[in-house]
């Protein structure tokens, strides 16, 4: 990390500060040392997958006693395997596959895992590496269903602005090995699972889909979400929906007997890093919450409000103060006018394009939004930055907000601008960060 800036004199460089320290306090070896088990008397296997599971392998590989074995495979999003430490012998094989539409990479991984599940008895034990990302790196398709179809159904529910919930309580009902299915596979051997939080409210049954924990969503909530989304499936998939057969394993079921679930990292506990480092530079700090959902452009609207009105020294806020939340918007994507292509960007993007139209150059107001995993949607950009003058910037290269929101297209903007905030993956991911710097 780079030294802390001084907030006055160098605003953007002390948000990008921020994002830093909520990062490094998402990192697995941080907090992993203490939620290791001892060595089993049978075999120890590691299975996981999601943006952080690469990372979270070489922190397992480090921990791990050296005179014990240990073997297993993860699956990360490609470009997503940090560097192996000088040293440190690779017992946990890393492969990497495609995220947020799932390829064959990820299909073969997931067969490999369920295969090396298999065969264990009640004196091994299975870690399980899981992190946000994982849903779409697990790949299996439920009976009936194709990887094409997976992938249609996938992008499709990326584009219709569902919340992570929603959208995950479909894909266990549409997989073999998610929603518990995977736990089902190691059963009867002792299942740890260690997981980064990367959705409101840390439920591990909602991060990847809960490969390894019960499942209490059902059949019927899945088909009644393909229903209102408009997300057609294959009758015989529907079918095996409405009767039951496409299941999922619940908190009753014997293969979660002694199964324990430790948080390694969540997003609150990044975001109360990121206001300790401002209370250092002498600012107020104030976290909204880590489970903020809605529409992106929405929940600026909110945001902007809150910093207008601090910044006219009005609200419960006191300025000079930096003002962070997190959680997992959504973006729906709009119908694209003829002859306009497709725009780019994620949801921290679409926020501070929000934020630039909402505050209306407010004078004093900076803001920094990205995605913790430093990936935003599908671009290189972890986000974006505002400024008190990003509006009059605009103007001046005669570039509207509003056209650029029009399409969805935010990468754009903050490209033309120079604000874009780009980190290269992070090799964790605790979800959506977002700082306002009111001076």
């Amino acid at each position: 990390m780079t030294p802390q800036p001084d907030p006055q004199q160098s605003p953007k460089a002390f948000l990008r500060y921020l994002f830093e320290t909520a990062v490094a306090r998402a990192q697995p070896l941080l907090s992993m040392p203490g939620l290791l088990p001892p060595p089993p008397r049978g075999r120890t296997l590691v299975l996981g997958a999601g943006k952080a599971a690469g990372a979270m392998a070489h922190a397992l590989e480090r921990l791990w006693p050296t005179d014990k074995p240990l073997q297993g495979l993860v699956v990360t999003r490609y470009q997503h395997t940090p560097p192996r430490p000088e040293g440190l012998p690779q017992r946990v094989e890393i492969v990497e596959a495609s995220h947020p539409v799932p390829d064959q990479a990820g299909m073969v991984a997931s067969q490999r895992m369920l295969a090396l599940a298999s065969g264990l008895n009640a004196d091994d034990l299975v870690i399980c590496l899981v992190s946000g990302g994982g849903s779409s790196l697990l790949t299996m398709p439920a009976e009936g269903l194709t990887l094409a179809d997976k992938q249609r159904i996938n992008r499709e529910l990326l584009a219709c602005g569902a919340p992570i919930g929603e959208m995950n309580t479909v894909r266990k009902h549409l997989s073999r090995i998610k929603g518990g299915r995977l736990a089902a596979a190691c059963f009867p051997a002792k299942v740890l699972t260690l997981t980064i939080s990367d959705v409101p409210g840390d439920d591990p049954a909602v991060i990847a889909s809960g490969p390894t924990v019960p499942d209490e969503t059902t059949c019927e909530q899945a088909l009644a979400l393909l229903d209102r989304y408009h997300i057609a499936v294959p009758v015989s998939v529907r079918e095996s929906l409405q009767n039951g057969s496409l299941e999922t394993p619940k908190p009753d079921d014997q293969v979660f007997a002694g199964h324990q679930v430790l948080m390694v990292a969540k997003p609150m506990q990044s975001l109360q890093a990121a206001a300790d480092a401002a209370r250092a530079a002498g600012l107020n700090a104030y976290v909204l919450s880590d489970e903020i959902e809605g529409e992106s452009r929405e929940v600026a609207k909110v945001h902007a409000a809150l910093a207008r009105a601090t910044a006219r020294g009005q609200g419960p806020f006191q300025k000079p103060c930096v003002i962070l939340s997190g959680g997992e918007t959504t973006v729906t994507l709009r119908p694209q006018k003829p002859g306009f292509p497709m725009g780019k960007g994620g949801r921290g993007g679409e926020f501070c394009l929000g934020l630039v139209m909402a505050l209306q150059s407010q004078a004093g107001v900076w803001a920094l939004a990205a995605d913790t995993d430093g990936i935003d949607g599908v671009e290189d950009n972890a986000g974006a930055m505002v400024t008190p003058d990003s509006l009059q910037r605009c103007e001046g290269l005669g570039l509207k907000p509003s056209e650029f929101a029009d399409r969805n297209d935010s990468y754009c903007l903050f490209e033309a601008l120079g604000d874009l905030v780009i980190t290269g993956p992070t090799h964790t991911n605790v979800n959506d960060f977002r700082a306002m710097l009111v001076l």
